[in-house]
């Protein structure tokens, strides 16, 4: 399923040079409380033509074999979806990996998520095709009507009536020259009344192409918790690709942009704050693909576990 669009300022800047090959990850050192971490997977079928477990349990596998961090691994079809009162509330960090069942996971479900990142209990990292995931996608709603909070009611909050506007349909894929979401509309009056109406994001892109042929990852941003440990630059030898532009709010830090050699690329590491908390998206990750047996891919994702989870500096 695609994950596409990119935004409106693409980083030019180039990786700063690290190592050319993965560095030894020096064990962390346990402080305190262990990390919780639950990876929730809604473990595809077609999932087995790359891991034996599913997707899902190899990422938890291998967090649970890393210090510091205590892994629940859960799916779908689980009772109430993986996503009890019990083990929401023991989760730090939450690892989301969806695909073909997203609109199974309603949106107050992720709405209910989205409380807790604002008040800074619980980070999300969603992965490649959980750009179209229920909190993923909630989370970037909320994140558009900080925004526009922001931009819009400081200037005389009195004055400004700010309204939202869905997406057509629940699941959009833009064409490659539509208006890049969100995006806001003024009218203004006489009276300096202003309205606003903000068209919350497609959360997806205009091209993807399953074929499996690599990518390379480019270090935007090498001093970042989530680039610990990585190259300046590292192969996905096998993946999907996805195309900019991506619709989704501006994000905070770009880390990663990963390239194709057909000339495609996509802003592949990103990270947004929503009230207190904050989200991350990482792109490769399709489920016929062994993309979480490589040691980079899997790095990135214990490197934003920690830096969610409040460790990682």
């Amino acid at each position: 399923m695609p994950t596409f669009p990119t935004r409106r300022a693409f980083l030019t800047a180039s990786a700063a040079a690290t190592a050319a090959t993965l560095l030894p990850a020096a064990e962390p050192k346990p402080t305190g409380k262990p990390i919780r971490v639950v990876v929730w997977d809604e473990q595809q079928l077609q999932q087995k033509e790359a891991y034996d477990n599913f997707l899902g349990n190899a990422i938890a596998k291998y967090l649970e074999g890393r210090p510091g961090l205590a892994v629940k691994s859960v799916k779908l079809d689980d009772p109430e979806q993986g996503l009890s009162a019990e083990v929401v509330g023991a989760c730090d960090v939450l690892v989301w990996w969806g695909h073909a069942r997203q609109a199974e996971v309603k949106p107050e479900t992720g709405k209910k998520l989205v409380e807790r990142i604002k008040a800074g209990t619980l980070g999300l990292l969603a992965l490649h095709s959980a750009h179209w995931s229920t909190p993923f996608v909630e989370a970037m709603n909320e994140r558009t009507r900080q925004d526009a909070e922001r931009d819009f009611r400081a200037a005389g909050p009195d004055k400004v009536e700010v309204s939202y506007v869905a997406p057509p349909q629940r699941y959009t894929v833009p064409k490659a020259d539509a208006r890049l979401t969100p995006y806001a509309e003024q009218r203004k009056y006489p009276d300096g009344r202003v309205k606003v109406t903000a068209h919350l994001p497609l959360c997806c892109f205009p091209a993807y192409r399953a074929d499996g042929k690599p990518s390379r990852v480019r270090v935007l941003k090498p001093d970042h918790p989530l680039a610990k440990g990585l190259p300046a630059e590292f192969e996905v030898p096998h993946t999907e690709m996805y195309d900019e532009p991506f619709h989704v709010p501006e994000p905070d830090e770009v880390v990663f942009e990963e390239r194709w050699a057909g000339g495609e690329w996509f802003r592949s590491g990103l990270v947004w704050r929503v009230g207190k908390g904050r989200v991350t998206y990482f792109r490769p990750g399709h489920e016929t693909f062994a993309v979480y047996k490589e040691k980079e891919p899997l790095r990135v994702v214990e490197n934003a576990v920690r830096w969610l989870g409040g460790t990682g500096k």
